[in-house]
């Protein structure tokens, strides 16, 4: 006998527990602009360089690259191989080593730096980097790496085969590990301008930034450019400008309401409903059928002296249960609080209110934007 059960939910809302995350205080707060804004110019920079770890306990590699890496440092240091003599190695690994270097970093300052084995290496535990040339985008060396690494993973193999990895131990890390020797410039001190990029663009947000700084410094010293940004007139003098902005970043606002947007992610069944989804007037029905297949097996044999065989018979069950199915009406204009008490009535799953909320955005009965991620 085996059993199945299929639910049919038709609902409209969240679950208690997703909408009470999702409650918002309709008390609008205030925040400084240097916790929603970033100034144009200053930010951090990605590096990248390729160098060789030496040191390895024989969990190094043998591949071409990591061969020829090596013969080229030696080169460096006036050491020769003879040709088609391949070094006979297995404690260098050739790595990636990355790190980011921030805004108005000096030269002589020291940054972290992550190392990734790029080859077979079975691991980097034990081993040293060394000197690499960081570059940015631009190809120019920004920094250089060396030292020694810090992995926080381990890796073990037996003679059958069998191997056991904890964490992973081919990428590791170096605190302090590089030494900046570019300053990359950021446009701070040239520009005439100071130019505020909001982290989530608003128009309304633009304009209450541009009015509060016009307010404490003056008419006409901010000017929203668009949804994004506020462009702002700064001193010429840098040990005022440096002033000035400290005094701007912290002028507090209050950000423009976000849109109304649903955000639905199917894989995991979450959904998150903003503060200011509406619906128009719609009905909904929700109902509940559980379908019961049982099967039997019937047998029949012939009797002492008759001749036959044995026959197996299945025996279908099919049960259908289905609850009175219920009609929620909802008039035009409820909100996010009418929705809540609808939920936490009927207790509906996530699953069940993604299916409705599409079928209601299709209806046109959603004022919000859905979003499926």
């Amino acid at each position: 006998m085996w059993y199945l059960k299929a639910k049919f939910w038709h609902v409209v809302g969240l679950s208690a527990l997703l909408l009470a995350t999702s409650t918002l205080s309709q008390v609008a707060q205030a925040q400084r602009i240097k916790d929603v804004s970033q100034v144009a110019g200053v930010r951090s920079n990605q590096l990248m360089g390729y160098g060789l770890v030496v040191g390895l306990p024989g969990t190094g590699e043998r591949t071409p690259f990591t061969d020829q890496t090596f013969r080229t440092m030696l080169g460096n240091f006036g050491i020769n191989l003879p040709e088609g003599q391949r070094p006979q190695i297995n404690n260098v690994a050739a790595v990636a080593v990355h790190a980011e270097i921030p805004a108005f970093a000096k030269p002589g300052q020291q940054i972290d730096v992550t190392v990734s084995s790029v080859g077979d290496a079975d691991s980097l535990v034990g081993g040293t980097l060394l000197q690499t040339f960081l570059k940015g985008a631009d190809g120019e060396v920004y920094a250089v790496a060396q030292g020694n690494m810090v992995v926080g993973g381990l890796g073990a193999e037996g003679l059958d085969g069998s191997s056991v990895v904890i964490n992973t131990p081919t990428v590791g890390r170096i605190p302090n590990g590089a030494m900046v020797e570019r300053e990359i410039d950021t446009g701070f001190a040239q520009s005439e301008f100071i130019t505020f990029n909001l982290n989530r663009a608003d128009f309304t947000t633009a304009k209450r930034m541009a009015e509060a700084i016009n307010d404490l410094v003056g008419p006409g010293s901010a000017t929203p450019v668009d949804a994004a940004s506020v462009r702002v007139i700064a001193p010429q003098d840098i040990s005022q400008r440096v002033s000035y902005l400290s005094t701007l970043e912290n002028i507090q606002i209050t950000q423009g309401e976000a849109p109304a947007r649903i955000v639905v992610n199917s894989r995991t069944g979450t959904i998150v409903v903003g503060n200011n989804v509406r619906l128009h007037r719609a009905a909904v029905a929700h109902g509940n059928m559980q379908v019961n297949i049982m099967e039997n097996l019937n047998v029949t044999q012939p009797g002492a002296f008759a001749q036959g065989e044995t026959v197996v018979t299945p025996n279908t069950t099919i049960e259908i249960q289905q609850e009175d199915a219920r009609m929620f009406l909802f008039d035009p204009g409820v909100s996010l609080n009418d929705l809540i008490s609808a939920i936490n009535q009927i207790g509906a799953a996530p699953s069940d209110v993604i299916a409705v909320l599409e079928a209601l955005k299709q209806a046109g009965a959603i004022d919000g934007e859905l979003v499926v991620i």
